[in-house]
């Protein structure tokens, strides 16, 4: 059965030692495709991009801590023409090792600069997938989630996880705006949407809203 045009396909691909969800975002019949953050050890995603013939317009961010770039000098390496987008406010984390916290493990790492900034409120094109960035701070201040409305599905970096939520306790983060990134940005969504996090499994809205031990949804 052909997917209809405007459904976006996502591809994860749990990379390296700290388990990173990466995904491969694309539409059935179009050439563009998205890679969304580019953890260690990469080439199996760059591998099935090329198997399937697909050509990235666009390698997005939705933090720059250390496990979600540590492959982004091999992924642009390998699609050089695809620009490198990330939040404004942590543009300079990927030349910053204090600021990704790879410092902090002992292989200091410089990713490559990036191409341009994400915005909260862009609207993003995939073919004839609309999507709207949505700034997510709180797990580092420049976090974002990438959300497709008619799906509906999210990518939610490290905000948000299956039973749990991003870790506040890194000098750069900040509880309770992490906390209110997820009951006023995230909780507002359907709770239908599909929730990709950057670790463990996939869930929705609608379950975290009802059984995260960490963040639950305030009473109307």
């Amino acid at each position: 059965m052909t997917e209809p045009t405007g459904t976006p396909l996502i591809e994860g691909y749990t990379l390296g030692p700290f388990a990173t969800n990466c995904f491969i975002v694309r539409e059935p019949g179009l050439e563009a495709c998205w890679i969304v953050d580019a953890g260690f050890r990469p080439e199996v995603m760059i591998e099935r991009v090329r198997a399937l013939g697909l050509t990235p317009s666009a390698i997005l961010l939705t933090h720059a801590h250390a496990d979600h770039i540590a492959g982004l000098e091999v992924v642009k390496g390998a699609f050089p023409e695809a620009p490198i987008l990330i939040h404004a406010a942590e543009r300079e984390w990927l030349q910053t090792p204090e600021l990704n916290l790879s410092a902090g493990l002992g292989t200091p790492l410089v990713a490559p600069a990036a191409d341009g900034t994400l915005e909260d409120g862009q609207k993003l094109m995939l073919g004839e997938s609309a999507w709207r960035v949505i700034h997510t701070p709180g797990h580092s201040p420049g976090g974002v989630t990438l959300y497709c409305e008619s799906a509906p599905i999210a990518l939610v970096g490290d905000t948000l996880f299956a039973g749990s939520i991003g870790r506040y306790d890194f000098p750069t983060s900040d509880g309770p705006v992490l906390f209110a990134s997820i009951r006023e940005k995230l909780y507002t969504l359907p709770d239908a949407t599909i929730v990709h996090p950057g670790h463990g499994p996939a869930t929705t809205i609608g379950s975290e809203k009802g059984t995260n031990p960490y963040v639950r949804a305030e009473a109307v």
